[in-house]
């Protein structure tokens, strides 16, 4: 047979290998063992290291396409029935498996490390760029809530970190980022670190979380002109404690 199998044709013969129908796979999946281990209150880096890499899948099985974000990077793979789940083919030979195992969706990478996941809630808009939706849980889910300055500049002011990047409170800047992955993550070596800034302008920042006390630092370069920033901790410029 020289023509490719048709996808409603696929679509019939994982129907009658699995109990889930195709469509039930569309949609966005986040990493929520890696917001609830964050969420715990200690080292956000640790956290996403251990339950990563993969933070967000995008599924559409129509159009046959899966893609998946590690919180720096997006990959967009092909998507393709097997006996028993779906198979995505990433840059022509890089392969993984997806499945569904009730209402959650397994992904099991080519070196087969399983992560699991489960649909974003509220569903997110087509048009959301990919990993949106986890960073958003992960933003509320580790500084949600009300923060009070009890050091620093602006000692007793609220501050309140949105899950849309906006930060209120801080004197100076409006909008902020975490490091996830990626250069910032390397140049931060085992710190846990953040960006802030106002007015498109801004630098990064270290910072340490312990359960509900929020230290940030001013972040030091010990590399040298040439090299790649080594950021480690400077003074202390805020302590943030969490009502």
């Amino acid at each position: 047979m020289r023509h490719a199998l048709p996808l409603a044709l696929a679509a019939l013969l994982l129907g009658g290998c699995a109990s889930h129908k195709p469509e039930d796979y569309n949609g966005t999946w986040i990493n929520q063992a890696a917001i609830d281990a964050a969420a715990e209150g200690g080292s956000l880096r640790q956290a996403l290291s251990e339950q990563g890499p993969v933070f967000e899948w995008k599924i559409d099985v129509a159009n046959q396409q899966a893609s998946f974000s590690n919180g720096f990077e997006a990959a967009d793979g092909r998507l393709s029935a097997s006996d028993k789940d779906w198979l995505v083919t990433f840059n022509g030979d890089e392969n993984g498996q997806l499945k569904l195992d009730g209402s959650k969706l397994q992904a099991t990478d080519q070196a087969g490390k399983r992560q699991t996941f489960v649909r974003a809630k509220p569903a997110a808009p087509a048009n959301a760029p990919l990993g949106s939706s986890f960073e958003k849980a992960l933003y509320k889910a580790y500084l949600g809530g009300d923060w009070k300055i009890v050091e620093g500049p602006g000692k007793g002011a609220l501050v309140r970190f949105t899950d849309n990047g906006n930060v209120t409170g801080l004197p100076g800047p409006d909008r902020y980022a975490l490091c996830l992955a990626g250069a910032c993550a390397t140049m931060g070596g085992d710190n846990d670190s953040l960006w802030l800034e106002r007015n498109q302008r801004g630098a990064p920042w270290i910072f340490k979380r312990d359960d509900d006390t929020l230290e940030i630092f001013q972040a030091l370069n010990r590399a040298q002109p040439n090299e790649m920033p080594q950021l480690v901790p400077g003074a202390r410029q805020w302590v943030l404690e969490r009502d």
